[in-house]
């Protein structure tokens, strides 16, 4: 029997999963030296803290990232992305993270665009992923994956659709079910968006509703 094109495997999806380093962003980490006596709020705290909510220390080991007063991580993200993540959840389409490293900038941009699943510092990212779908009680099928290094493969072999982007490596390129135009931070999660809403047959009606939301 023939395998299901990407097409087909779109039109089941219920759920995207975006990695961030690489995906979400153009791989690049920017790293500044906090103002003198800055501590995290207790708000940063609390959204840093719900990241890892549920997760155990097996599938956070090995995650990595700046936990330090004197320093903060910050990251550049795309525009289009951002709507993509609105015009997804006008579709009924929720959507999620799943990141090795740990930052407040990820958190407080998650926050900011109301994305259901935040998981930050993960190293197996394939269990978190079936902990996600156990929670939102959908199929593996109904889930799709965007990734760009091999760290991303093991969650990708499990989904429905598996999208590489632009510049994903090689690896990870071989096992996708279908590639973005766009570069990680580029527009490359604006791709997977609307490749999955026009494979629905939803797109359209998704944009107009955007456009009457902020009329």
């Amino acid at each position: 029997m023939p395998k299901p094109s990407a097409s087909a495997r779109a039109r089941k999806i219920k759920l995207i999963i975006f990695d961030v380093d690489g995906v979400l962003t153009d791989g690049k980490i920017w790293i500044f030296p906090a103002p003198s006596g800055g501590q995290p709020s207790g708000a940063q705290q609390s959204l840093l803290e719900k990241s890892a909510q549920n997760v155990s220390q097996k599938e956070t080991q090995g995650g990595s990232g700046l936990q330090s007063p004197s320093l903060i991580e910050a990251k550049g993200f795309n525009a289009h992305d951002g709507t993509a993540i609105s015009l997804a959840r006008l579709a009924g389409i929720k959507t999620g993270i799943i990141t090795k490293r740990i930052s407040e900038t990820v958190a407080l941009r998650a926050r900011d665009l109301k994305i259901d699943h935040v998981y930050q510092g993960i190293q197996d990212k394939a269990s978190v992923f079936a902990q996600i779908l156990q929670k939102d009680g959908i199929t593996a099928a109904e889930a799709a994956f965007v990734g760009d290094d091999v760290i991303d493969l093991p969650a990708m072999r499990k989904c429905g659709l598996a999208i590489a982007v632009k510049n994903a490596r090689p690896e990870v390129k071989a096992e996708a079910h279908w590639t973005t135009s766009h570069a990680g931070g580029d527009g490359a999660a604006r791709d997977a968006v609307e490749y999955i809403l026009k494979a629905q047959g939803k797109w359209k009606q998704v944009v107009e509703d955007y456009i009457s939301e902020r009329g």
